[in-house]
């Protein structure tokens, strides 16, 4: 019995042995499966990305086409306050250029009739004929008539004041008058140059307020809500810097350049008081 016993238990632990060596390959595949399955996912990946990558490319097109935070989006989206601050800004850059295109124009004029004074008016037989050869309506012109007169109209209450004296203040204040239209829109120049700075500051400063006031509103600091109305700030800060820089050199240089066509004014003056006083003694 046993050996019957041991026999039967020995035929039993051979089943089973033989049961789990053939169901061993199917377990193992079972498990293995969900292993292998990711493996063909990236398969279909480069499908999905490929048909998004077009889509994400022609949005970036759209967005470099677009900007949202330039000069035409700040007018568009501007208020009142600041829109009056550009129109300022404009109309004071415009205002330069046309003050310095002006000034150019008329000092190159005077110097042009300073070459013709040399060529022509000393070169005269009297004073009558030097007088009518300058261009009528010029500086030198001006100057000549009003000595001429001076020397001629020395009478009455007049005649009590020296010649020399009367000859004198005539020809000087025809010369101021003729330094004074020189001057004239350099103070406009100087006046933007000192002031636009500070005119774009104020919109720099109504730029700052609205993103905070824009921060406050939302309860987020986010670039999206600030990054318009600081872009403001910075627009009109270089716009006032634009507009200052051009006036402050455009005033030194006329500046430098009238001091120049002055001096020969002044000259002409001096000489031509010598001239009417010389006249006078031989008359």
């Amino acid at each position: 019995m046993n050996f019957l016993q041991a026999t039967r238990q020995l035929l039993l632990g051979l089943a089973v042995s033989t049961g789990l060596l053939f169901a061993g390959p199917c377990v193992w595949a079972q498990t293995a499966a969900p292993v292998d399955a990711p493996a063909s996912a990236p398969a279909a990946a480069p499908a999905i990305s490929a048909s998004t990558v077009p889509a994400a490319a022609t949005g970036a097109g759209d967005a470099a086409s677009i900007n949202p935070y330039g000069i035409e989006a700040l007018w568009k989206n501007s208020d009142a306050i600041t829109k009056t601050v550009l129109l300022l800004l404009a109309l004071m850059s415009m205002g330069s250029w046309y003050f310095l295109v002006v000034k150019v124009l008329e000092q190159a004029k005077m110097k042009r009739e300073a070459k013709k004074v040399a060529q022509t008016f000393w070169n005269a037989p009297d004073l009558e004929q030097g007088v009518a050869a300058l261009s009528a309506g010029s500086a030198y012109h001006f100057i000549a008539q009003v000595g001429l007169e001076a020397s001629k109209k020395h009478g009455g209450l007049v005649g009590r004041v020296p010649l020399t004296d009367w000859i004198s203040m005539g020809i000087a204040r025809s010369v101021e008058k003729v330094n004074s239209n020189m001057q004239s829109g350099l103070a406009f120049l100087a006046t933007v140059g000192s002031t636009s700075p500070f005119v774009g500051l104020f919109g720099t400063v109504w730029g700052i307020y609205h993103a905070l006031t824009a921060i406050g509103i939302s309860g987020q600091a986010s670039i999206d809500k600030v990054a318009g109305p600081v872009g403001e700030a910075l627009i009109m800060t270089a716009i006032g810097l634009a507009v200052a820089v051009p006036a402050v050199l455009s005033y030194n240089w006329l500046v430098r350049r009238n001091k120049a066509v002055m001096d020969d004014v002044r000259s002409f003056g001096g000489d031509l008081h010598a001239v009417l006083l010389g006249s006078a003694a031989q008359g």
